[in-house]
């Protein structure tokens, strides 16, 4: 698998976003990759893409909260795993992600 480049989405403002679970799946194995080399930003722009072309994407919403809080950004990782919570209240992150949120002080 040829590494893609770090950083590369650059949206374009026009892009419309339809429902697309097969594009959000392709954002999440990137993410996953970023995640792995330690890129928190770069996962988290494509967890950020992947839940834009799969809003009911469990999974996206779930990374997007794990790099969000890697970055120190509680705010968005607390709004990221509350819709995760949402879309999926028998995940099998729910227990892991409730017990989270709440050690997370309040911004």
């Amino acid at each position: 698998m040829q590494e893609p480049p770090e950083e590369d989405i650059t949206v374009d403002p026009k892009t419309e976003y339809v429902l697309n679970p097969l594009q959000a799946e392709k954002e999440i194995r990137i993410g996953n990759f970023y995640m792995k080399k330690g890129s928190n930003k770069a996962a988290a722009r494509r967890y950020e893409e992947a839940v834009k072309w799969d809003p009911n994407s469990g999974e996206g919403w779930y990374k997007l909260g794990e790099a969000q809080g890697k970055l120190g950004n509680t705010k968005a990782q607390k709004d990221a795993w509350t819709k995760y919570l949402e879309i999926e209240p028998e995940g099998k992150f729910v227990a892991s992600v409730k017990k989270r949120l709440s050690q997370i002080q309040k911004p």
